[in-house]
């Protein structure tokens, strides 16, 4: 089976144990780098080293001391959740350790070799059983993800370093691989439709996925991978090589550094690729999705070498076919290597990537053109043109490295790059009251080059009663944008029908920007910044202060795309502070409160028809309020949230007399909402993907006041998601899955003139696992929007388009693990 684990997974093999005592749950070490490096040797077990864990349940506390050791340990959890445990504060080596943390609790250690360890009741020496070679049948529960294996407890922040969710001032939460495969999600934005705060668009001319956070956008250019941007594909992400998908909800200007697309201001993703795991990776999924899509998945991963120190994960995955779209058709294809080293102090990994999109006669958005939104075709639906296609190739690859100065201090240094060939002919559909429409064109090639590169140090140490982690970072990112355009006026558009598409020649009558077969430099971009923070804890690391600041230097070099001229450079520099604080008065508890700030860069006056022509403003500060709580009970977990966001929009406003207006960024969007997610298995057998989001909306000194007080376009006043995941009684290996999704109105400009109703979505799930000759086979069947629903699924936040949700889409996997 596929570990969820970041780093390593291994089986337990005891032999005559009491089978009730175990629950497996397998401490990995796949914890901050700054705590910990890998156990390589028995002569490491030895070794003394200083920890500072917190009192809690003895489950969770041996959790946290096996995953800083180093070691893998079993136990079982139920049983020891009841006992409470002192934490552990000083120098201890494994051995002494795991004896002051048992200690009085009527339990022991028993070494099952290879760094492995046990914990069951003590027993005398006349009943003591001895561990043997039989391997234990059980499901392989990761300290570091809830029950069930959907949601992980720790996800990686940006400067602050990988960290646990609970003890840090921010609403975040970490997707795994299990729920990508058993949802058989095939892109990220399948993903994250499991989150109540995020809703999906399509791309403004091209097929990209484009998610919308908290009410703000978040371009797929602008998700980082290992904390890397521009590194990851364009417009579609792909699965298959992730092993995390992790969502941070709000401005993230601190933790991330600035977007270098200029999005993610509500939200921010960064992926985590697959490792190879201990216990070798064989893989292979054959799938289908109708109406034909059809193709497979290959996942190889091995480690090597003494004590496993070198690693290989291999995937490769292909689909192809028509989709559940009348006249539609997509392919994929995708080969992603990564490969890793761990040492006692020294750790590398490298991941190389090669992903390729075809879509032919891809469904188009539409602008409503008339004085109401037209109503929405049926869902499978196609009105693109037979002449419009997109292929999207990719060619990614990063590095990265940590080394362990002490057992408190951790270098890093990462670099990536990635060069992207964007090519495709795209229709779209200008539509009418009554559903005539005009039929726009546009074919823009666009090659990209990007670089990306981070430094630091964490580290932790104490002074007197209070602890700190202190983070440095250095990061920047470099990009060069090649793009032409052959496209039509509007007056060209020739004529067609939402409900009755009509097939029109490709037009000639076109214009042109730049050489369509050597696109020039269109953009030049260079994003520089320096962080430093500190999160002090106190009473025993009860109470959590992060304070940090992060220096952000933004560089633009842009050319006109039809005439070749340079446009005014950017060049700006800005600071961006954060305060957090997470306050936890009981054991499951955490009140957590942040004011942080996302950043943009700032626009520029238009080169005529203003008082300030060309001038530059400082790139735009958004400023996040939030304060909510937390619950942990180790199986299951849920957050409550509310946030303010103040986003400054441009504007221009008319002065006194017949004098021309004046460009300012004197506008402003308020976002105010509320969040509620559950996540985990509250009962035996029962898995939750839940929440609820509640959010008002209001625009502010809007030019010349014309739109003051209205909401903003794009953002719906409610979203709820409704997801849950059942075992069969009875039937060892089958589950039965379901999600309702509702999203309310939302209104389509800024004016408030047009808006698209609420709409509900409902998934069904089922799945069967079971072994067969020594191979674990896991059939699966998912169907999407199963009453074929047709609905506006959004609006653009920005463009006045519509995009439709997917008609009802039936897929089909069967995975074998050998």
């Amino acid at each position: 089976m596929t570990s969820s684990s970041p780093l390593s997974r291994s089986r337990i093999r005891p032999a005559r144990l009491p089978l009730n005592l175990l629950s497996l749950a397998i401490a990995l070490s796949a914890m901050a780098p700054m705590h910990s490096a890998l156990a390589a040797d028995a002569a490491q077990t030895e070794a003394t080293r200083n920890y500072a864990i917190a009192p809690g349940s003895l489950a969770s506390v041996l959790a946290q001391f096996a995953a800083q050791s180093g070691v893998l340990l079993s136990f079982d959890t139920s049983t020891l959740n009841n006992q409470q445990s002192a934490g552990l504060q000083g120098n201890y080596s494994v051995q002494s350790g795991f004896a002051q943390l048992l200690q009085g609790s009527g339990f022991s250690l028993i070494n099952t070799g290879a760094d492995s360890y046990t914990v069951a009741p003590q027993v005398d020496n006349g009943s003591a059983l001895e561990l043997g070679a039989t391997t234990v049948n059980g499901i392989a529960q990761d300290a570091e993800v809830y029950s069930g294996g959907q949601v992980a407890k720790t996800a990686r922040l940006g400067v602050l370093g990988n960290r646990s969710i609970n003890d840090v001032p921010f609403s975040v939460v970490s997707y795994t691989a299990k729920t990508i495969q058993d949802q058989q999600a095939r892109t990220v934005g399948d993903v994250l439709l499991n989150d109540a705060s995020v809703r999906q668009s399509a791309g403004f001319g091209n097929f990209s996925q484009v998610f919308t956070i908290r009410g703000l956008p978040l371009t797929t250019d602008d998700i980082s991978y290992n904390g890397l941007y521009g590194v990851l594909p364009r417009q579609i992400i792909t699965t298959e090589a992730l092993e995390r998908v992790e969502l941070f909800k709000g401005p993230n200007a601190f933790i991330n550094g600035v977007a270098p697309g200029g999005s993610g201001i509500g939200g921010s993703v960064n992926l985590v690729p697959k490792r190879a795991q201990d216990t070798p990776t064989r893989s292979v999924t054959l799938d289908y999705a109708s109406d034909n899509q059809v193709g497979g998945h290959i996942d190889l991963g091995q480690r090597f070498g003494e004590d496993n120190r070198f690693g290989a994960r291999v995937n490769l995955a292909r689909h192809g076919g028509d989709t559940a779209i009348d006249n539609e058709s997509k392919s994929s294809q995708l080969i992603a290597v990564g490969l890793d080293y761990r040492g006692d102090r020294l750790r590398i990994s490298t991941d190389l990537g090669y992903q390729k999109e075809r879509i032919n006669n891809g469904r188009a958005v539409v602008y409503p053109n008339g004085t109401k939104v037209p109503r929405v075709p049926s869902a499978k639906d196609n009105y693109a043109q037979d002449w419009s296609w997109s292929e999207l190739e990719d060619t990614y690859g990063m590095v990265n490295a940590e080394y362990d100065l002490n057992d408190n201090w951790t270098a890093y240094v990462g670099g990536g790059a990635k060069h992207t060939r964007e090519n495709g002919v795209y229709s779209s559909l200008y539509v009418g009251n009554d559903g005539s429409a005009k039929v726009g064109f546009l074919y823009p090639p666009h090659d990209e080059d990007n670089k990306s590169a981070i430094a630091g140090l964490n580290g932790h140490f104490a002074t007197g009663p209070v602890t700190h982690q202190m983070n440095f970072g250095l990061s920047g990112t470099w990009g060069e944008q090649r793009s032409a355009f052959e496209s039509i006026t509007a007056l060209n558009r020739p004529n067609g029908n939402l409900y009755n598409p009509v097939q029109v020649p490709r037009p000639t009558n076109t214009y042109f920007g730049s050489d369509l077969h050597d696109p020039r430099i269109v953009g030049k971009n260079r994003i520089k910044s320096a962080a430093v923070s500190d999160t002090l804890g106190f009473i025993d690391d009860r109470v959590l202060l992060t304070l940090g600041v992060r220096r952000q230097t933004i560089e633009v070099d842009s050319w006109n795309t039809t005439s070749g001229k340079r446009n005014p450079s950017y060049d700006k520099s800005i600071t961006t502070p954060v305060y957090g604080l997470v306050i936890k008065p009981w054991e499951h508890v955490s009140f957590y409160a942040n004011r942080i700030e996302g950043l943009q860069q700032g626009p520029t006056a238009p080169a005529s028809g203003v008082t300030n022509p060309s001038q530059p403003f400082a790139p735009n500060r958004t400023k996040q309020t939030e304060a909510g709580v937390k619950l942990d009970w180790d199986s299951f977990g849920a957050t409550l949230g509310v946030y303010r966001i103040e986003m400054p929009n441009s504007s221009t406003s008319t002065l006194v007399g017949n004098r021309l207006p004046t460009f300012s960024v004197d506008g402003e969007q308020i976002n105010k909402g509320v969040e509620l997610n559950v996540f985990g298995e509250p009962l035996d057998g029962l898995r939750l993907l839940a929440g609820a989001t509640w959010m008002d909306t209001e625009q502010k000194k809007t030019s010349n006041g014309v739109n003051d007080g209205n909401r903003a376009a794009g953002v719906p006043r409610f979203q709820y998601n409704l997801g849950a995941d059942w075992d069969v009684p009875g039937i060892q290996g089958a589950a039965l899955s379901g999600r309702l999704l509702r999203t309310g109105g939302e209104y389509v400009n800024a004016a408030n003139t047009l808006n698209i109703p609420a709409w509900t979505r409902v998934d069904l799930g089922a799945r069967y696992g079971f072994k067969a000759d020594d191979k674990y086979i896991t059939l699966r069947a998912n169907v999407e929007n199963v009453a074929n629903k047709a609905y506006w699924s959004s609006a653009s936040t920005a463009n006045n388009y519509l995009t439709q949700g997917e008609p009802r889409t039936l897929k089909l996997s069967a995975t074998v693990d050998f």
